[in-house]
């Protein structure tokens, strides 16, 4: 069944991605093999910044992908700090810590992921505070809000680190933004992914269905190779051995 599903998911991916760059819908020369950095990005996080949720957060979560850069750059000019996890998690602290009371460069700039680690240092997750809002970028995303990314799964290992650390709960809410495009009927998904509370594209907002299942590490579905490269699972396999 996971086989199955990952074709499904890689297929998925694939038409998007050929449907963005039909429509010249992104930034670059191509959508495939990434979050998309489609057009529009500043208009959805915009409206993102309109909704009640956002305006009472004090900690955002946000991905580090060109497409989430003016979610990151509006959280912070409003006085919000930001979370952002380090490439790949590949460090022994994964996690980069923005104080918009620190900032030694107008927010722009701090959110853009090359300045970050000019910026700040990054700590590890009992450095952290509860979160309020999680940005995800995504590849595809259905209106039950089952999503999937680019395929490496970091989005869900960063929400289960968080959530086992009880930074996460079920009053943190959950976001993706995208383009209309990556809005799909029906998205294939597994145990371990995260679903999002709404969509946010430059046109509209999309509500999803609730509850959403909290987000654990699922120590039976990661290889030994992926528990080695990321040095705060393979600590926490350690502690549990």
């Amino acid at each position: 069944m996971t086989a199955r599903r990952e074709r499904d998911k890689a297929a998925l991916r694939e038409r998007v991605w050929t449907e963005l760059d039909a429509a010249l819908a992104v930034q670059d020369d191509t959508a495939h093999g990434r979050i998309p950095a489609f057009h529009g990005a500043e208009e959805a996080a915009g409206r993102l910044a309109d909704l009640l949720a956002w305006r009472a957060a004090e900690i955002v979560k946000a991905v580090p992908d060109t497409a989430q850069e003016p979610v990151r750059a509006l959280a912070l000019e409003q006085g919000k700090t930001v979370y952002m996890a380090v490439p790949r998690l590949a460090a022994q602290a994964p996690f980069y810590v923005l104080d918009p009371a620190r900032l030694t460069v107008p927010p722009a700039v701090a959110a853009s992921r090359r300045e970050v680690p000019n910026l700040t240092h990054a700590v590890d997750v009992d450095e952290l505070a509860p979160v309020d809002i999680v940005v995800l970028g995504s590849v595809a995303v259905d209106r039950t809000g089952a999503r999937i990314g680019k395929g490496a799964g970091y989005s869900d290992i960063e929400a289960a680190l968080l959530t086992e650390a009880g930074l996460i709960s079920e009053k943190t809410v959950f976001v993706t933004t995208v383009h209309r495009l990556q809005v799909v009927d029906a998205v294939p998904t597994e145990a371990h992914d995260v679903k999002v509370d709404l969509i946010v594209t430059p046109e509209t907002v999309i509500p999803c269905p609730g509850p959403r299942t909290p987000a654990r590490i699922r120590w039976e579905d990661l290889p030994e190779e992926k528990i080695a490269a990321i040095p705060a699972l393979a600590k926490r396999w350690a502690e549990r051995s």
